[in-house]
Order: structure tokens, then C-alpha cells, then sequence
């Protein structure tokens, strides 16, 4: 069949990898049910659905492509054969965590599943394959329902069953929520950083009351006097032996730094059960992106006034002590850590025993045994942008010129991509590219300074294009990491599994 031809690599035959010689079928694709059987291929077309059945019920089904010997469907990887795909294998379908420990494995590039999947292979680990924030969307050029059909077909490809979830990340208006709901996303983090008041931790004692009572008249249920009665009236005592009690003060800072917040989650809740019209989602609730710590009395507050307006969440993500700088391990006091960590998780059981959420979650490799012990598992670690550094290590070394270029874009783009991310590398710590040898490419990127630079620009790099129009790197960024994907692969399963193993339970 010379419009397929591909040299078949060697390996276990299946039974569409029979019926073309030269075409490559991926085995741990292949499964035959209700009449059919499904696989995925690669061709010098690309990646390519195979499904053997009958052409009536294939197109009545909703699969598209052309029909071989009026048998089997060979199809493009669309929106449509993902979607009829999904229908038909239940196990491509997101589902709900229900509590277990879970990891987000972030993928700005759509290729990374594959790896994933290895990275977690005897962790039993809940993971969420599809991963995203809007943010991260709007510097790709991605939409939801694209990060929900490319994480399926790495999916479909490797065979993996165990069952997955969706994280809508860091999604901040009603609009964000729509567009996922639409995509078929399992999980929605909820971001109101921007209604945070930061100042609030400053502020003196008489500009807190008068905020709040501001506050009051904005959202009736946020009125002092009921705060008062509700906060003031003693300790409160957390399992495990400890106990927290408000001053006025300490209830004042945390009604303000956190009033508007709790408002606009409640509002996107709402928003979201209303539109999800009875289907089932987990929600988390996310500060991780605001200035100062969340003190364990913060939580507390938070999560009460979200308990009281009827909010149902699984996970949430406190700022922590220390600093949580992308691509990089933790900067801080690994002692202060635990203890505020071992208040933040009493404080969990308390209000419903929900899981912590570790955001920037990623090389956080110093503090990765600790979260596991004092979480006894009701965690959240949340990974994006550290597969992304991952794939920048396959073309380091596979396609060295390309890293060059990319490395050297990337200096020129640093200063003004870090705006909206907490990191602290230094430009001129990073040396040009050209006193690097090929040699010294792939270790680059172990480097605190250029890890950073790398990760912060990946919108810029994926978008950035030439005088024609045509992409200055996307382009041969992914057909690079399309010929190496078995390196591509092993680069993520070695570096995530570092991840993954301190919470294998």
C-alpha cells in the first residue's frame, strides 16, 4: 500500500500492524471491542487512528478518513476521531479523582502524555494527563479542547487504563470556565489572586477596619458583627493536638486579605455548577500566586466561609512560607516549612480533609518527603512547565543548533516574559551561547539561572515567528521532538518519576 508506506520497526506484530507491512503501529495501542479494532500508527504523514469495522458503523460512529480495502479507516488525528474515539473506549474519558494522591503533569507542547504515563508506571498516583492554565493557552496559541484531544492520544497510545483527570488551571473569569466546561475538563482550578489584597498584611490596624467594614457593605455575609461571633469567640481545636485562636486584629487582616477572594470563588462555583447542569467536577481552590504566605488562621478562614457558602472542594493551595520559583528547588527554611505544613494539613482534616495543593510544584525534590509524610497522601503536587524544560533537553541533544538558537532568543526575551512569574534568576548569570560547547548544552540546563530563563519564555519561543510569518522554532521544535521521541520520552519519565516516587503509595 504504497500511500502508507513507513519501514515497520521491529517489535510485537499486532493484528492492524499486519494488514500493512509498512506502516508502524503502536502495540499498546490495539484493542478490539464491539466489533472493532482500534490502534495508532505513525507514517511519514505523521501519527495516524487505524479502526477495522464496518464502514456504515465507523461513519455512523463519527470517525473520518479514508477507507482501505472498505474495511479499516485510516484517519487524521482531529477533533472528530477524538472525539468518537473517546465515546467508544471508556477509559479515554477524564474521570474524578476521589481523593487519592494525585499529580498534575502540565503539557505546553501536546507530545509529553507518553512520557508521563512512564514517569508514573508503578506509583499509583492519580494523574492528571491534561494540564493547563488559561495563561499558559494564550502563550501557545492553544485552546481547551486541544489539550484535552492531544493528551488522549498519548493516552490511547501507550495502552494506559488506570483511569485520569483534566485540571482546567488557574482559570480566573466566567468566560475561562465555559470554554473548559465545553472541552470536557474533570477539574477546575479556581485563581482569584487578582481579588487578594496584599497590602492587607501591612496594613494598620485602623485601615484594616475600615477596609472591612467596607467589605461588609460589598458582600453582606463578609459584616463584621457576624465575623466577630463566628471568630472571636476562643480557640479552635485542630487535630493532632494543636489549636489556633484570632485576635481582632489577626480576623480583620484575614477578612480583607482574603474577603474579595472567597466572593469571587464562590461566584465561579456557582457559575460552574449552574452551567455543568448535573455533570460531575472536582474544584480546587488556588492563592498560591499572591505576595505573602497564607498563615494557617488565613486557611482556616478561608475555608470556613467557603464551607458556609456551600462550596464543595477537593484540593487547595495555600502560599507557603519560603519560595516556590519555577523550574528550581525550594528557597527557604526547610524546618519552618514542616511546621506550618504540618498546621495547614490539620487545618485540611478539620474543614474536610481535603488535599493540600503544592503549586510550582515542579524540583521541589528538598521537600518532596516531607510533603508526603505530613500529608499522609492527601496531596496534590502540581508539575507544568518542568516537562516543558524536559523536551528543551531532547533538542539540546539531539538538534544542538536549534538549542542555540532557541538559548539565545531566550536571554533577549527574559526580562520581559518573567513579569507574571515568581522567579529570581539573574540574566547576566547566564552565559552567551556561544561560550557553551555542544558538550556543555544539556547540563545548561541544570543551571539555576538559565532553567529559569528557559521556562519563563516558552510562549515567546513557541510563538515567535519570522519576517515571512512562518515560526522562527516551533516548527522544527516539534519535528525534532517528533523523530526523538523515544529520548523525548525517557527524558520525562526520568526526570517526572523523580517527582512521582516520594508519594508512591
Amino acid at each position: 500500500m504504497a500511500e502508507l508506506e513507513f519501514q515497520k520497526a521491529p517489535g510485537r506484530t499486532t493484528e492492524l500492524q499486519a494488514e500493512f507491512t509498512n506502516l508502524e503501529v503502536y502495540p499498546d495501542s490495539t484493542v478490539a471491542t464491539a466489533g472493532r479494532t482500534y490502534a495508532l500508527a505513525r507514517s511519514e504523514k505523521g501519527k495516524q487512528l487505524l479502526v477495522k469495522g464496518d464502514e456504515t458503523d465507523l461513519r455512523r460512529a463519527g470517525f473520518e478518513g479514508t477507507m482501505i480495502a472498505g474495511r479499516i479507516l485510516v484517519g487524521e488525528l482531529t477533533p472528530a476521531n477524538a472525539a468518537a474515539l473517546r465515546k467508544a473506549l471508556d477509559y479515554l474519558r477524564p474521570v474524578r479523582s476521589e481523593g487519592r494522591t494525585s499529580i498534575g503533569l502540565g503539557d505546553r507542547l501536546g507530545l509529553a502524555t507518553p512520557g508521563h504515563i512512564r514517569a508514573i508506571e508503578g506509583t499509583n498516583l492519580f494523574p492528571y494527563l491534561a494540564q493547563q492554565s488559561i495563561r499558559e493557552m494564550a502563550r501557545t496559541g492553544r485552546h481547551p479542547q486541544q489539550v484535552m484531544d492531544e493528551a488522549l492520544w498519548g493516552i490511547f497510545q501507550t495502552g494506559y487504563t488506570d483511569g485520569f483527570g483534566s485540571d482546567a488551571d488557574h482559570l480566573k473569569t466566567p468566560a475561562d470556565l465555559a470554554d473548559c466546561l465545553r472541552a470536557g475538563f474533570t477539574l477546575f482550578t479556581i485563581d482569584p489572586g487578582d481579588q487578594v489584597d496584599n497590602q492587607a498584611d501591612t496594613d494598620a490596624p485602623e485601615t484594616l477596619l475600615s477596609k472591612c467594614r467596607g467589605l461588609g457593605a460589598e458582600a453582606p455575609d463578609l459584616n463584621l458583627d457576624r465575623l466577630r461571633k463566628s471568630y472571636l469567640s476562643g480557640k479552635v481545636k485542630l487535630p493532632g493536638g494543636s489549636s489556633l485562636e484570632f485576635s481582632e486584629t489577626e480576623l480583620l487582616r484575614a477578612a480583607v486579605k482574603y474577603g474579595r477572594a472567597i466572593k469571587h470563588t464562590v461566584m465561579m462555583y456557582q457559575t460552574l455548577k449552574s452551567a455543568a447542569a448535573g455533570r460531575t467536577f472536582e474544584l480546587e481552590m488556588s492563592v498560591d500566586e499572591t505576595l505573602t504566605p497564607t498563615t494557617v488562621g488565613e486557611h482556616y478562614f478561608v475555608a470556613s466561609e467557603l464551607a458556609r457558602a456551600g462550596v464543595t472542594w477537593v484540593s487547595l493551595a495555600p502560599r507557603f512560607v519560603g519560595r516556590f520559583e519555577k523550574g528550581v528547588d525550594y528557597i527557604g527554611n526547610l524546618d519552618e516549612f514542616r511546621k506550618e505544613l504540618i498546621r495547614h494539613r490539620a487545618v485540611a482534616r478539620q474543614l474536610g480533609n481535603y488535599k493540600i495543593s503544592i503549586h510550582s510544584g515542579s524540583d521541589k525534590f528538598s521537600l518532596y518527603p516531607t510533603i508526603a509524610e505530613v500529608t499522609e497522601g492527601r496531596v496534590h503536587l502540581k508539575t507544568a512547565g518542568t516537562s516543558y524544560l524536559e523536551a528543551v533537553r531532547t533538542i539540546a541533544d539531539t538538534n544542538p543548533e536549534l538549542y542555540r538558537a532557541i538559548y539565545r532568543f531566550a536571554r533577549e526575551r527574559y526580562e520581559t516574559d518573567r513579569a507574571s512569574y515568581h522567579v529570581s534568576a539573574k540574566i547576566d548569570r547566564v552565559p552567551p551561547e556561544n561560550a557553551l560547547s555542544n558538550g556543555d548544552l544539556e547540563a545548561s540546563l541544570d543551571d539555576f539561572h538559565t532553567r529559569q530563563m528557559l521556562h519563563v519564555t516558552f510562549g515567546s519561543v513557541l510563538t515567535a515567528r519570522t519576517e515571512d510569518g512562518s515560526y522562527r522554532f516551533r516548527t522544527e521544535f516539534y519535528r525534532t521532538l517528533e523523530a526523538e521521541e523515544l529520548e523525548h520520552y525517557r527524558c520525562l519519565a526520568k526526570h517526572l518519576g523523580r517527582h512521582a516516587r516520594p508519594f508512591a503509595r
